[in-house]
C-alpha cells in the first residue's frame, strides 16, 4: 500500500515523515521516522516508537542546514551531531528544507526571547501561585507573538519571491510580443501585487490582535484567578461531601442493606471496571491516540481525523462502549436488584460481613533445594511437599478466584454487540491471572471427591461449585452461574514439570462461557505458568503463551498474546496484546495492557500492511485506532497483604468457615486449616495422614474393581502399566464416580469433559449430605 502524501509544511506546525538516514558504511542509509516539533528534530525506527524510545534529537536553533544534491541534505549543530539525510524525491526534500528553515527561525527567536527574559522570570516565593498564573498568560502572549512572527517570515518569503516574479514580468514586458500576451502579463502583475497587499493586510491584522491581547492581559489574568479560586473552593466542598458520603455508607452497611447488586461490597470496593477519567474526557471524538505499543504482529497509529464524523454517526458499534465507561452503567448494574422480576427486590436482607484478615504467615525457614533436587523431571503432583511451600488454600479455591472480576461478565451480558462482548470476555480471561503475580505459594492438591462452593448470590449475583474429579493427573471441574445472564464452566487438568531452575505448569482443558440472552458461546484455554528461581534467588511468576477466545455462534475471535519476560526486551513487563476480529478476519478492536494491572481496548478505524518486518519476515499490520479506553484495572491488594500470602480481598474470604457447606468442602480440610492458623508442624502431620488415607481408599476401590472383573481382565489390570503404583496411572480410570458432575462429550469442542449434573444446591437447602464420601 502506498504511503500517504506528506502535507505541505506550515509555520509552527509539527512536521513528520519518513527519511533515509546514513548509519554506517555497512548498512548505509536506513529508513527512519522523523518528527519536527518545537524547534527539535527527532527520529525513531518506527512510528510506534514515538511513545517510548527516541533514537536521537538535534536542536535547530544552533544547527546548520546544507543541501548536497537533489535529494540529499545535511543537518549539523557544529558539534558531535550530524545527520546525513536523503529524501525520496526532490519535492519531498524541498518540503523538509522549508519546514526546517521555518522551525530554525522560530527556535532562534524563542531562544533569544528566553535569554532576554531569564532574569525577570523568577517570581517571589510568597506569590508562587500568582507567578504561575502570570507565566501562563505570558506564555499565551508569547505564542500569539510567535504565530505573528511566523506570518511575518512567510511575508518576507512572499515579498522575496514576489519581487523576483515582478522583475521577471517587467523584463518580459520589454520584449516585443503580441497585444494579447502583454495583456495577460499585466493581469498577472496586478494579481501578484494584490497578493502582496493582502499578505501585508493579514500581518497588520494579526499585529493589531496581539496589541489588543496585550492591552487586556491584566483583565484576563484577574478573571482566570477568580475562576481558579472558585474551582478550588468547589473541589474542597466536593471532597468534604465525599468523606461524609463514605462515612454514611459504612454506617449503613453495618446495619442492613439492599439485596444483590444494589449494595455490592465487591463493586463498592473495586469501583467500575472500565477506565478512570473516561467521563471527564473533553470532546473525546476529536482525540485519536495509539492503542498500544509495537508488538511482533502489528503496529497501531492514531487514526486520521477524517473519521471524526464517522465515529459520531456509527453508534451501532460504539455507542454502548461509550455508555459503559462512565459511572452510570455501574449504577444500572447495581439497580438490577430493583427489577420487579427479582424475588429479593421487595425485602431487606442482611449481607454477611466477610473477614478481611487471616493470621500472619509464620517465618519458618526451609531449604527448598534439599527437597527438590531428587525430583527433577517428575510430575509436580508426584512430589511430596511440606506445607511450608503451600498457601492455606486448595486448588479448587484458586480456581474459584477466576471469578474475582465477575463484573466483566456482568457487563458483557449487557452488550448488544458481540464484538464488544468479546472485548469484555477477553479482559476477563486476562484478569484471572492478576491474582498470581506475587502468589509463589503452592495451593493444596485437592483430595479426590473434595468440593468447594462459593455462594455470592446476595452480594454479587452468582454462585459456583468445584469438585476434584481426578487425582492422577489432578483435574477439577468448575461450574458457575449468575443471575445476570451468564454461565461459566471448565475442567482443568494440570501437567507440570520441574526443570531445576524453574517450574512449568501447563493447564489442560477448555473454559466455556455462555450468555443467556444472546446465546453466544465462548471458549478458550489457559496459558503456561512458570515459577522462576527455584534454586537461587527470589521466586517470581510469569505467564506466557497465546489464547484464542472463540465465539462459536458468530465466528468472532480474539487472539491474545502473553509476552514472556525477557531481560533484553524494551517492552513493559507482563505485556498482553490482542486483536478482536469477526468471522471474515476483519479487525474491529485492539487490546493492550498487562496481566497484572489493566487492559485497554481501542476501536480500529483502518488497517493496512506496513511498518517494519516481523521476526518471520512478514510485514506487520498497522492499525489506525481511536483513543484507548480502559476495560479492566486490578483492585489494589488489602493492607498487609505481604504478610497474608499476598491474598486478594476475595481470597481472604475463601477459607472462612461457613455453615451448611458439604462435608467434602475445602473449608473443612484440617491440614489446610492448621496451616492458616500458623500450626505448620501439626499441618504437616495431618497432611500425611490425609494422603495415606486417600491411598488406602484408592487401593480398596481398585480391589473392588478387580473382583468385579473377569479373571483374565483381573490379570490384565494387575500387569498393566496403569496399575495403582504406576506413575502413568490416569485418575479417570480409577473407577471413581463424581458426586455432582458427569463426564460427557462436549457438543462444542468434542472433548470429553465433566459437566455439572445438578443437585448440589438442592442438597444444601435440605441439609442432606448422606451420599457424600468421608475424605477428611
Amino acid at each position: 500500500m502506498s504511503e500517504p502524501k506528506a502535507p505541505t509544511p506550515a509555520p509552527g506546525d509539527t512536521y513528520k515523515g519518513w527519511l533515509f538516514k546514513w548509519t554506517n558504511y555497512i548498512k548505509g542509509y536506513q529508513r527512519r521516522w522523523f518528527v519536527l516539533s518545537n524547534g527539535l528534530l527527532s527520529y525513531y525506527r518506527t512510528q510506534a516508537e514515538m511513545g517510548h524510545t527516541c533514537r536521537g534529537t538535534i536542536n535547530l536553533a544552533t544547527a546548520n542546514i546544507a543541501v548536497e544534491d537533489s535529494c540529499n541534505f545535511v543537518i549539523s549543530n557544529g558539534g558531535t551531531q550530524t545527520y546525513h539525510l536523503k529524501a525520496s524525491s526532490e519535492v519531498e526534500r524541498q518540503r523538509w528544507i522549508t519546514a526546517l528553515e521555518l522551525a530554525k527561525a522560530k527556535a532562534f527567536r524563542m531562544q533569544a526571547e528566553s535569554d532576554d527574559s531569564g532574569d525577570d522570570s523568577t517570581p517571589p516565593a510568597a506569590g508562587q501561585g500568582a507567578g504561575s498564573r502570570n507565566s501562563e498568560v505570558q506564555s499565551t502572549l508569547r505564542t500569539l507573538g510567535s504565530k505573528v512572527e511566523d506570518l511575518s517570515t512567510c511575508n518576507d518569503l512572499i515579498a522575496k519571491h514576489g519581487s523576483a516574479l515582478q522583475r521577471s514580468l517587467s523584463e518580459l514586458e520589454g520584449v516585443r510580443l503580441g497585444g494579447e500576451t502583454s495583456e495577460k502579463i499585466r493581469q498577472v502583475t496586478e494579481r501578484a501585487t494584490l497578493f502582496r497587499i493582502t499578505s501585508n493586510a493579514m500581518i497588520n491584522a494579526c499585529r493589531d490582535f496581539l496589541a489588543l491581547a496585550q492591552t487586556h492581559s491584566k483583565r484576563w489574568q484577574k478573571a482566570l484567578q477568580a475562576e481558579r479560586e472558585q474551582r478550588v473552593r468547589l473541589e474542597e466542598t466536593l471532597e468534604q461531601l465525599a468523606k461524609q458520603h463514605n462515612h454514611l455508607e459504612r454506617a449503613f452497611r453495618g446495619a442492613t442493606v439492599l439485596p444483590a447488586s444494589q449494595s455490592n461490597p465487591a463493586i463498592d470496593s473495586k469501583g467500575p471496571v472500565s477506565g478512570k477519567g473516561d467521563a471527564s474526557d473533553e470532546d473525546e471524538e476529536n482525540e485519536f491516540f495509539d492503542a498500544c505499543e509495537d508488538v511482533q504482529e502489528f503496529i497501531t497509529v492514531p487514526a486520521d481525523p477524517k473519521y471524526h464524523r464517522r465515529s459520531g454517526s456509527n453508534v451501532s458499534g460504539i455507542s454502548s462502549e461509550l455508555g459503559m465507561d462512565d459511572g452510570t452503567t455501574s449504577l444500572d448494574e447495581q439497580s438490577l436488584a430493583s427489577n420487579p422480576e427479582s424475588p429479593q427486590s421487595q425485602e431487606l436482607v442482611p449481607v454477611r460481613k466477610r473477614r478481611t484478615r487471616i493470621p500472619d504467615k509464620p517465618n519458618y525457614s526451609l531449604n527448598l533445594w534439599s527437597i527438590m533436587k531428587n525430583c527433577i523431571g517428575k510430575e509436580l503432583s508426584k512430589i511430596p511437599m511440606p506445607v511450608n511451600f503451600n498457601e492455606p488454600l486448595s486448588m479448587l479455591q484458586r480456581l474459584s478466584e477466576d471469578l474475582e472480576y465477575y463484573e466483566l461478565l456482568d457487563r458483557a451480558a449487557k452488550c448488544q454487540s458481540s464484538l464488544e462482548q468479546m472485548c469484555y470476555v477477553a479482559a476477563f480471561t486476562v484478569s484471572s491471572y492478576s491474582t498470581t503475580v506475587h502468589r509463589t505459594g503452592k495451593p493444596f492438591n485437592p483430595l479426590l471427591g473434595e468440593t468447594f462452593e462459593l455462594d455470592r448470590v446476595q452480594e454479587s449475583g452468582y454462585r459456583s461449585l468445584c469438585e476434584q474429579v481426578s487425582h492422577h493427573p489432578p483435574a477439577a471441574a468448575h461450574h458457575a452461574i449468575s443471575e445476570r445472564g451468564w454461565t461459566l464452566r471448565q475442567e482443568i487438568a494440570l501437567a507440570s514439570k520441574f526443570r531445576g531452575k524453574y517450574l512449568s505448569i501447563m493447564p489442560l482443558g477448555s473454559i466455556h462461557c455462555i450468555f443467556e440472552k444472546s446465546t453466544n458461546h465462548y471458549t478458550w484455554k489457559k496459558v503456561t505458568t512458570t515459577v522462576h528461581n527455584i534454586i537461587v534467588g527470589k521466586l517470581w511468576i510469569d505467564q506466557s503463551g497465546e489464547i484464542d477466545v472463540v465465539n462459536h455462534k458468530t465466528g468472532d475471535r480474539c487472539h491474545l498474546k502473553f509476552a514472556p519476560y525477557s531481560y533484553f526486551s524494551r517492552d513493559v513487563a507482563r505485556k498482553v496484546t490482542g486483536v478482536v476480529t469477526d468471522k471474515d478476519g476483519k479487525a474491529h478492536y485492539v487490546l493492550s495492557g498487562t496481566w497484572d494491572e489493566k487492559m485497554e481496548y481501542s476501536r480500529v478505524m483502518q488497517s493496512s500492511r506496513g511498518g517494519e518486518n516481523g521476526a518471520d519476515g512478514r510485514q506487520k499490520t498497522v492499525y489506525q485506532t481511536l483513543k484507548a479506553k480502559e476495560l479492566w484495572r486490578k483492585t489494589p491488594l488489602p493492607e498487609g497483604a505481604e504478610n497474608m500470602y499476598y491474598f486478594s480481598t476475595l481470597a481472604l474470604t475463601l477459607n472462612e468457615l461457613e455453615e451448611g457447606v458439604a462435608p467434602t468442602d475445602s473449608r473443612r480440610r484440617p491440614d489446610q486449616r492448621l496451616m492458616e492458623q500458623g500450626r505448620w508442624e501439626e499441618a504437616n502431620a495431618e497432611k500425611q495422614r490425609l494422603e495415606e488415607k486417600q491411598r488406602t481408599v484408592r487401593r480398596e476401590r481398585e480391589r473392588e474393581a478387580n473382583r468385579a472383573a473377569s479373571p483374565s481382565e483381573e490379570v490384565l489390570i494387575e500387569d498393566s502399566p496403569l496399575a495403582s503404583d504406576s506413575p502413568l496411572k490416569c485418575g479417570h480410570q480409577d473407577n471413581y464416580k463424581s458426586m455432582w458432575f458427569e463426564q460427557l462429550v462436549d457438543p462444542v469442542t468434542g472433548e470429553p469433559t465433566h459437566i455439572y449434573k445438578g443437585g448440589y444446591w438442592e442438597a444444601k437447602e435440605q441439609g442432606n449430605w448422606d451420599s457424600c464420601p468421608d475424605i477428611f
